[in-house]
Protein backbone atom coordinates (compact mmCIF):
# COMPACT_ATOMS: atom_id res chain seq x y z
CA UNK A 1 0.00 0.00 0.00
CA UNK A 2 1.33 3.56 -0.99
CA UNK A 3 0.65 6.95 0.35
CA UNK A 4 0.54 9.82 -1.81
CA UNK A 5 2.63 13.13 -1.05
CA UNK A 6 0.31 15.90 -0.72
CA UNK A 7 2.38 18.79 -0.50
CA UNK A 8 -0.73 21.36 1.08
CA UNK A 9 0.10 22.54 4.31
CA UNK A 10 -2.52 23.00 6.91
CA UNK A 11 -2.00 26.61 8.92
CA UNK A 12 -3.57 28.79 10.67
CA UNK A 13 -3.15 33.13 9.98
CA UNK A 14 -0.33 33.05 12.14
CA UNK A 15 2.15 31.53 9.94
CA UNK A 16 2.98 30.51 6.47
CA UNK A 17 4.01 27.23 5.13
CA UNK A 18 7.31 26.51 6.92
CA UNK A 19 9.12 22.76 6.25
CA UNK A 20 6.95 22.98 2.79
CA UNK A 21 7.75 26.34 1.68
CA UNK A 22 8.77 27.06 -1.86
CA UNK A 23 6.62 25.91 -5.40
CA UNK A 24 4.56 22.89 -4.44
CA UNK A 25 4.16 20.26 -6.77
CA UNK A 26 7.80 19.60 -7.62
CA UNK A 27 10.63 17.74 -7.22
CA UNK A 28 13.71 17.77 -5.12
CA UNK A 29 14.93 22.24 -4.24
CA UNK A 30 18.52 22.57 -4.96
CA UNK A 31 20.52 24.73 -2.96
CA UNK A 32 20.64 27.91 -4.26
CA UNK A 33 16.37 27.87 -4.69
CA UNK A 34 16.94 27.00 -1.19
CA UNK A 35 18.42 29.89 -0.01
CA UNK A 36 16.13 31.57 -1.87
CA UNK A 37 13.54 30.41 0.25
CA UNK A 38 14.85 30.03 3.54
CA UNK A 39 18.03 32.10 3.61
CA UNK A 40 21.86 30.73 3.84
CA UNK A 41 23.25 29.08 7.06
CA UNK A 42 22.99 31.24 9.73
CA UNK A 43 26.38 30.34 10.68
CA UNK A 44 28.61 32.66 12.59
CA UNK A 45 32.58 32.55 11.93
CA UNK A 46 33.86 32.49 15.04
CA UNK A 47 36.68 31.04 17.00
CA UNK A 48 37.32 30.11 20.38
CA UNK A 49 35.64 31.70 23.10
CA UNK A 50 33.20 33.54 21.02
CA UNK A 51 32.30 30.19 19.55
CA UNK A 52 31.28 28.55 22.25
CA UNK A 53 29.43 31.39 23.77
CA UNK A 54 27.46 31.67 20.01
CA UNK A 55 26.95 27.82 20.14
CA UNK A 56 25.31 28.55 23.47
CA UNK A 57 22.99 31.09 22.59
CA UNK A 58 21.71 28.84 19.37
CA UNK A 59 21.37 26.20 22.46
CA UNK A 60 19.27 28.97 24.54
CA UNK A 61 17.07 29.38 21.27
CA UNK A 62 16.21 25.90 20.43
CA UNK A 63 15.09 25.42 24.51
CA UNK A 64 13.35 28.79 24.09
CA UNK A 65 11.22 27.92 20.99
CA UNK A 66 9.90 24.66 23.19
CA UNK A 67 10.40 22.26 20.20
CA UNK A 68 9.98 18.88 20.95
CA UNK A 69 11.42 15.83 19.47
CA UNK A 70 9.39 15.15 16.07
CA UNK A 71 10.17 11.45 15.65
CA UNK A 72 7.94 9.98 18.57
CA UNK A 73 9.39 10.66 22.17
CA UNK A 74 8.57 14.20 22.03
CA UNK A 75 11.81 15.00 23.93
CA UNK A 76 12.47 18.70 24.38
CA UNK A 77 15.25 19.32 21.34
CA UNK A 78 17.52 22.17 23.48
CA UNK A 79 17.40 19.90 26.05
CA UNK A 80 18.66 17.08 24.55
CA UNK A 81 21.14 19.71 23.07
CA UNK A 82 22.53 20.49 26.16
CA UNK A 83 22.98 16.97 27.65
CA UNK A 84 25.24 16.56 24.30
CA UNK A 85 27.16 19.66 24.82
CA UNK A 86 27.89 19.02 28.52
CA UNK A 87 29.55 15.98 28.02
CA UNK A 88 33.25 15.62 27.97
CA UNK A 89 35.06 14.81 24.78
CA UNK A 90 34.36 15.91 21.06
CA UNK A 91 30.33 15.17 19.89
CA UNK A 92 29.01 12.78 17.14
CA UNK A 93 25.51 14.23 15.22
CA UNK A 94 23.51 11.29 14.22
CA UNK A 95 19.95 12.52 11.98
CA UNK A 96 17.97 9.36 12.27
CA UNK A 97 16.26 9.74 8.69
CA UNK A 98 14.80 6.26 8.49
CA UNK A 99 11.13 6.12 8.74
CA UNK A 100 11.15 2.84 10.53
CA UNK A 101 6.98 3.27 11.12
CA UNK A 102 5.53 2.01 7.65
CA UNK A 103 2.84 4.44 8.28
CA UNK A 104 4.78 7.24 7.60
CA UNK A 105 6.04 8.98 4.89
CA UNK A 106 6.88 12.31 6.51
CA UNK A 107 10.65 12.05 6.24
CA UNK A 108 10.24 10.63 3.25
CA UNK A 109 9.03 13.99 1.72
CA UNK A 110 11.37 15.48 3.75
CA UNK A 111 14.34 14.31 2.39
CA UNK A 112 13.26 14.21 -0.30
CA UNK A 113 11.92 17.67 -1.28
CA UNK A 114 13.97 19.83 1.18
CA UNK A 115 17.21 18.15 1.78
CA UNK A 116 18.99 21.10 2.18
CA UNK A 117 16.94 22.02 5.57
CA UNK A 118 17.37 19.15 7.22
CA UNK A 119 21.12 19.14 5.99
CA UNK A 120 21.30 22.90 7.72
CA UNK A 121 19.49 21.56 10.74
CA UNK A 122 22.17 18.71 11.16
CA UNK A 123 25.29 21.03 10.61
CA UNK A 124 24.02 23.33 13.01
CA UNK A 125 23.54 20.90 15.50
CA UNK A 126 27.34 19.98 15.19
CA UNK A 127 28.28 23.65 15.37
CA UNK A 128 25.91 23.65 18.64
CA UNK A 129 27.27 20.69 20.71
CA UNK A 130 31.05 21.02 19.30
CA UNK A 131 31.22 17.44 16.54
CA UNK A 132 33.29 16.75 14.21
CA UNK A 133 31.41 13.77 12.58
CA UNK A 134 27.83 13.82 11.63
CA UNK A 135 25.90 10.79 10.20
CA UNK A 136 22.32 10.75 8.05
CA UNK A 137 21.10 7.40 8.64
CA UNK A 138 18.08 5.54 6.12
CA UNK A 139 17.29 2.33 5.76
CA UNK A 140 19.07 0.30 2.95
CA UNK A 141 16.20 0.09 0.45
CA UNK A 142 16.19 3.84 0.00
CA UNK A 143 18.66 4.11 -2.75
CA UNK A 144 17.46 6.59 -5.08
CA UNK A 145 16.96 8.38 -1.65
CA UNK A 146 20.38 8.08 -0.39
CA UNK A 147 22.17 8.62 -3.83
CA UNK A 148 20.12 11.75 -4.12
CA UNK A 149 21.19 12.75 -0.65
CA UNK A 150 24.85 12.20 -1.43
CA UNK A 151 24.46 14.62 -4.29
CA UNK A 152 22.97 17.18 -2.14
CA UNK A 153 25.98 16.59 0.58
CA UNK A 154 28.22 17.18 -2.44
CA UNK A 155 27.11 20.08 -3.81
CA UNK A 156 27.23 21.56 -0.14
CA UNK A 157 31.16 20.39 0.28
CA UNK A 158 31.70 22.34 -2.99
CA UNK A 159 30.33 25.45 -1.78
CA UNK A 160 32.02 24.86 1.79
CA UNK A 161 28.64 25.32 3.36
CA UNK A 162 28.80 22.68 6.20
CA UNK A 163 31.10 22.98 9.42
CA UNK A 164 31.97 19.09 9.32
CA UNK A 165 31.46 16.36 6.76
CA UNK A 166 27.92 14.91 6.63
CA UNK A 167 28.25 11.26 5.78
CA UNK A 168 25.05 9.30 4.71
CA UNK A 169 24.83 5.55 5.85
CA UNK A 170 22.32 2.48 5.44
CA UNK A 171 20.93 0.80 8.27
CA UNK A 172 19.19 -2.68 7.85
CA UNK A 173 15.11 -2.25 6.81
CA UNK A 174 13.72 -3.40 9.91
CA UNK A 175 11.40 -1.77 12.35
CA UNK A 176 13.76 -2.00 15.50
CA UNK A 177 16.65 -0.84 13.15
CA UNK A 178 15.59 2.70 13.13
CA UNK A 179 15.94 2.77 17.15
CA UNK A 180 18.63 5.12 17.89
CA UNK A 181 20.76 2.92 19.91
CA UNK A 182 20.70 0.55 17.68
CA UNK A 183 21.74 2.70 14.50
CA UNK A 184 24.51 3.32 16.74
CA UNK A 185 25.61 -0.01 17.63
CA UNK A 186 25.41 -0.82 13.30
CA UNK A 187 27.74 2.08 13.37
CA UNK A 188 29.84 0.71 15.72
CA UNK A 189 30.08 -2.62 14.26
CA UNK A 190 27.64 -4.75 15.26
CA UNK A 191 24.28 -5.36 15.08
CA UNK A 192 21.57 -2.95 14.06
CA UNK A 193 19.52 -3.84 17.21
CA UNK A 194 18.47 -1.41 20.36
CA UNK A 195 20.93 -2.29 23.20
CA UNK A 196 20.55 -1.65 27.07
CA UNK A 197 20.54 1.20 29.14
CA UNK A 198 23.11 3.39 30.78
CA UNK A 199 24.86 4.25 29.45
CA UNK A 200 22.54 6.20 26.77
CA UNK A 201 23.80 7.40 23.51
CA UNK A 202 24.19 11.16 24.51
CA UNK A 203 26.73 10.09 27.24
CA UNK A 204 28.50 7.62 24.98
CA UNK A 205 27.28 6.87 21.29
CA UNK A 206 29.16 6.21 18.30
CA UNK A 207 32.61 5.39 19.07
CA UNK A 208 31.89 5.92 23.02
CA UNK A 209 31.96 9.58 22.12
CA UNK A 210 28.87 11.79 23.51
CA UNK A 211 26.14 11.83 20.28
CA UNK A 212 23.03 13.84 19.69
CA UNK A 213 20.45 11.98 18.20
CA UNK A 214 17.65 13.85 15.97
CA UNK A 215 15.00 12.50 13.56
CA UNK A 216 15.26 14.14 10.72
CA UNK A 217 12.12 16.43 11.16
CA UNK A 218 13.19 17.72 13.86
CA UNK A 219 16.29 19.02 12.64
CA UNK A 220 14.55 20.51 9.92
CA UNK A 221 12.69 23.04 12.76
CA UNK A 222 15.97 23.62 14.44
CA UNK A 223 17.21 24.86 10.85
CA UNK A 224 14.09 27.02 10.79
CA UNK A 225 14.65 28.31 14.19
CA UNK A 226 18.17 29.32 13.75
CA UNK A 227 16.99 32.02 11.31
CA UNK A 228 13.65 33.04 12.57
CA UNK A 229 13.77 33.00 16.04
CA UNK A 230 11.73 31.04 19.25
CA UNK A 231 8.93 33.87 19.46
CA UNK A 232 8.16 33.00 15.64
CA UNK A 233 8.42 29.54 15.82
CA UNK A 234 5.89 29.69 18.81
CA UNK A 235 3.17 31.86 16.95
CA UNK A 236 2.51 28.73 15.50
CA UNK A 237 1.04 25.79 17.78
CA UNK A 238 -0.84 25.97 21.19
CA UNK A 239 0.82 26.62 24.77
CA UNK A 240 2.96 23.43 25.54
CA UNK A 241 3.00 22.62 22.00
CA UNK A 242 4.85 24.75 19.76
CA UNK A 243 5.16 24.85 16.24
CA UNK A 244 4.05 22.69 13.64
CA UNK A 245 4.08 19.15 12.55
CA UNK A 246 4.69 16.71 9.32
CA UNK A 247 1.56 14.28 9.96
CA UNK A 248 0.96 11.46 7.48
CA UNK A 249 -2.65 10.77 7.08
CA UNK A 250 -4.44 7.65 5.27
CA UNK A 251 -7.42 5.29 5.61
CA UNK A 252 -10.57 6.39 4.67
CA UNK A 253 -9.87 9.73 3.41
CA UNK A 254 -10.52 11.14 0.08
CA UNK A 255 -6.84 12.49 -0.20
CA UNK A 256 -4.42 10.08 1.46
CA UNK A 257 -0.66 11.67 2.23
CA UNK A 258 1.57 13.89 4.02
CA UNK A 259 0.13 17.08 6.02
CA UNK A 260 1.76 20.02 7.56
CA UNK A 261 -0.22 20.91 10.11
CA UNK A 262 0.01 23.20 14.08
CA UNK A 263 0.65 21.50 16.68
CA UNK A 264 -2.78 21.70 18.98
CA UNK A 265 -4.92 21.04 15.49
CA UNK A 266 -7.96 19.04 16.42
CA UNK A 267 -7.86 15.45 14.28
CA UNK A 268 -10.65 16.01 12.71
CA UNK A 269 -9.74 19.09 11.40
CA UNK A 270 -6.89 17.15 10.15
CA UNK A 271 -8.74 14.49 8.20
CA UNK A 272 -10.95 17.11 6.96
CA UNK A 273 -8.51 18.83 5.27
CA UNK A 274 -7.36 15.53 4.15
CA UNK A 275 -9.88 15.76 1.36
CA UNK A 276 -12.78 14.45 4.35
CA UNK A 277 -13.73 10.71 4.96
CA UNK A 278 -14.68 8.62 2.38
CA UNK A 279 -16.42 6.45 4.67
CA UNK A 280 -18.12 6.72 7.86
CA UNK A 281 -15.27 5.86 10.47
CA UNK A 282 -15.20 3.99 13.67
CA UNK A 283 -11.61 4.60 15.06
CA UNK A 284 -8.89 6.79 14.66
CA UNK A 285 -5.08 4.96 14.71
CA UNK A 286 -2.78 7.57 16.37
CA UNK A 287 1.20 7.43 16.72
CA UNK A 288 2.08 4.39 14.73
CA UNK A 289 2.21 0.99 15.41
CA UNK A 290 3.41 1.64 18.41
CA UNK A 291 0.41 3.89 18.90
CA UNK A 292 -3.07 3.57 19.78
CA UNK A 293 -6.65 3.08 18.41
CA UNK A 294 -9.39 5.67 19.40
CA UNK A 295 -12.98 5.69 18.94
CA UNK A 296 -14.17 8.54 16.79
CA UNK A 297 -15.80 10.39 19.08
CA UNK A 298 -13.04 10.28 21.33
CA UNK A 299 -10.24 11.28 18.65
CA UNK A 300 -12.40 14.10 16.22
CA UNK A 301 -11.94 16.95 18.67
CA UNK A 302 -8.68 15.82 19.98
CA UNK A 303 -5.84 18.24 19.76
CA UNK A 304 -2.65 17.14 18.15
CA UNK A 305 -0.18 17.33 21.16
CA UNK A 306 1.41 14.42 23.28
CA UNK A 307 -0.23 15.50 26.53
CA UNK A 308 -3.87 15.44 25.03
CA UNK A 309 -3.76 11.95 23.59
CA UNK A 310 -1.81 10.93 26.79
CA UNK A 311 -4.57 11.89 28.55
CA UNK A 312 -7.36 9.56 26.50
CA UNK A 313 -4.49 6.89 26.26
CA UNK A 314 -3.39 7.46 23.11
CA UNK A 315 -0.07 8.60 21.56
CA UNK A 316 1.05 11.30 18.97
CA UNK A 317 4.37 9.57 17.87
CA UNK A 318 5.49 9.88 14.70
CA UNK A 319 2.51 11.78 13.72
CA UNK A 320 0.21 9.10 12.05
CA UNK A 321 -3.26 9.44 12.03
CA UNK A 322 -5.40 6.40 9.88
CA UNK A 323 -9.26 6.45 9.49
CA UNK A 324 -10.77 2.99 9.96
CA UNK A 325 -13.62 2.64 8.21
CA UNK A 326 -17.50 0.99 9.70
CA UNK A 327 -16.68 -1.81 7.18
CA UNK A 328 -13.27 -2.77 7.87
CA UNK A 329 -12.29 -5.02 11.05
CA UNK A 330 -10.10 -3.28 13.84
CA UNK A 331 -9.26 -6.45 15.57
CA UNK A 332 -7.91 -8.13 11.69
CA UNK A 333 -6.22 -5.19 11.02
CA UNK A 334 -4.33 -5.39 14.54
CA UNK A 335 -3.79 -8.97 13.96
CA UNK A 336 -1.30 -8.03 10.99
CA UNK A 337 0.33 -5.55 12.82
CA UNK A 338 0.91 -7.61 15.68
CA UNK A 339 1.84 -10.30 13.36
CA UNK A 340 4.53 -7.88 11.27
CA UNK A 341 6.02 -6.49 14.96
CA UNK A 342 6.64 -10.17 15.93
CA UNK A 343 8.48 -11.04 13.09
CA UNK A 344 10.34 -7.29 13.44
CA UNK A 345 11.37 -8.21 17.33
CA UNK A 346 15.45 -7.57 17.76
CA UNK A 347 15.20 -11.52 19.40
CA UNK A 348 17.21 -10.41 22.37
CA UNK A 349 14.76 -11.36 25.42
CA UNK A 350 11.98 -13.71 25.74
CA UNK A 351 8.69 -11.55 25.50
CA UNK A 352 10.26 -11.05 22.23
CA UNK A 353 11.31 -14.62 21.02
CA UNK A 354 7.94 -16.30 22.72
CA UNK A 355 5.57 -13.51 24.13
CA UNK A 356 5.29 -11.65 20.86
CA UNK A 357 4.51 -14.66 18.27
CA UNK A 358 1.73 -16.13 20.76
CA UNK A 359 0.35 -12.78 21.03
CA UNK A 360 0.48 -12.60 17.83
CA UNK A 361 -1.13 -16.08 17.31
CA UNK A 362 -4.15 -15.24 20.14
CA UNK A 363 -5.11 -11.66 18.47
CA UNK A 364 -5.39 -13.42 15.13
CA UNK A 365 -7.39 -15.95 16.70
CA UNK A 366 -9.85 -13.90 17.94
CA UNK A 367 -9.96 -11.92 14.34
CA UNK A 368 -9.84 -14.53 11.91
CA UNK A 369 -11.01 -18.18 13.70
CA UNK A 370 -13.95 -16.13 16.64
CA UNK A 371 -11.70 -18.29 19.43
CA UNK A 372 -14.07 -18.04 22.05
CA UNK A 373 -11.32 -17.39 25.03
CA UNK A 374 -9.04 -15.36 22.47
CA UNK A 375 -9.99 -12.63 24.53
CA UNK A 376 -8.51 -14.18 28.08
CA UNK A 377 -5.50 -15.52 26.56
CA UNK A 378 -4.92 -12.11 25.14
CA UNK A 379 -5.17 -10.23 28.65
CA UNK A 380 -3.06 -13.09 30.10
CA UNK A 381 -0.01 -12.89 27.20
CA UNK A 382 -0.13 -8.73 27.73
CA UNK A 383 0.88 -9.51 31.47
CA UNK A 384 3.29 -11.67 30.86
CA UNK A 385 5.31 -9.49 27.88
CA UNK A 386 4.69 -5.73 28.74
CA UNK A 387 7.00 -4.15 30.64
CA UNK A 388 9.45 -7.39 30.45
CA UNK A 389 11.31 -6.75 27.15
CA UNK A 390 15.11 -5.52 27.00
CA UNK A 391 13.66 -2.74 24.77
CA UNK A 392 10.50 -1.26 24.38
CA UNK A 393 9.32 -3.11 21.15
CA UNK A 394 7.12 -5.68 23.33
CA UNK A 395 5.41 -2.86 25.21
CA UNK A 396 4.94 -1.00 21.74
CA UNK A 397 3.01 -4.05 20.40
CA UNK A 398 0.84 -4.86 23.79
CA UNK A 399 -0.14 -0.96 23.84
CA UNK A 400 -1.45 -1.28 20.49
CA UNK A 401 -3.48 -4.59 21.28
CA UNK A 402 -4.69 -3.08 24.59
CA UNK A 403 -6.57 -0.37 22.81
CA UNK A 404 -7.76 -2.65 19.92
CA UNK A 405 -9.70 -4.67 22.44
CA UNK A 406 -11.04 -1.14 24.42
CA UNK A 407 -11.97 0.54 21.38
CA UNK A 408 -13.45 -2.74 19.48
CA UNK A 409 -14.80 -4.46 22.43
CA UNK A 410 -17.78 -4.87 21.13
CA UNK A 411 -16.49 -6.46 17.94
CA UNK A 412 -14.40 -8.86 20.15
CA UNK A 413 -17.69 -10.20 21.61
CA UNK A 414 -18.95 -10.70 18.46
CA UNK A 415 -16.07 -12.55 17.06
CA UNK A 416 -15.92 -14.69 20.35
CA UNK A 417 -19.36 -16.05 20.27
CA UNK A 418 -20.42 -15.57 16.47
CA UNK A 419 -17.45 -15.75 14.87
CA UNK A 420 -15.56 -13.13 12.28
CA UNK A 421 -17.15 -10.49 11.16
CA UNK A 422 -18.07 -9.58 7.32
CA UNK A 423 -15.17 -6.75 8.26
CA UNK A 424 -12.45 -9.42 7.69
CA UNK A 425 -12.76 -9.77 4.16
CA UNK A 426 -12.21 -6.01 3.16
CA UNK A 427 -8.63 -4.90 2.01
CA UNK A 428 -6.77 -3.74 5.01
CA UNK A 429 -6.04 -0.37 5.39
CA UNK A 430 -3.00 -0.33 7.21
CA UNK A 431 -0.01 -0.66 4.74
CA UNK A 432 2.11 -3.86 5.96
CA UNK A 433 6.52 -3.96 4.26
CA UNK A 434 5.95 -6.86 1.95
CA UNK A 435 1.98 -6.72 1.25
CA UNK A 436 1.45 -9.32 4.25
CA UNK A 437 -1.94 -11.72 3.73
CA UNK A 438 -4.66 -11.23 5.67
CA UNK A 439 -3.74 -14.12 8.69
Amino acid sequence: MTIAVIERPVMGQSTLPRLLAGPPGRGTIGVLEHEEIHGPLPLPELRGRAKRHSADRLINVIERSGLTGRGGAGFPAGRKLRSVAAERGRAVVLANGSEGEPASAKDRLLLSRSPHLVLDGISLAAYAVGADRAFLALHRHEGRLAASLAAAVATREAAGIDVVPIEIVGIPSRYVSSEQSAIVQHLNGGPALPTFAPPRTHERGFDGRPTLVNNAETLAHLALIARHGDRWFRSAGVPGAAGTMLVTVGGAVARPGVYEVEMGTPIGAVLMTAGGLTERPQAILTGGYFGTWLPIDVAWQLPLTHRDLKAVGGALGAGIIMALPDTSCGLAETARVVRYLAGETAGQCGPCIFGLPALADAVADLAYQGEYRAVRQIEQLVGLVAGRGACKHPDGATQLVVSALTSFEADAAWHQHRGPCFGVRRPPILPIPGDMADW
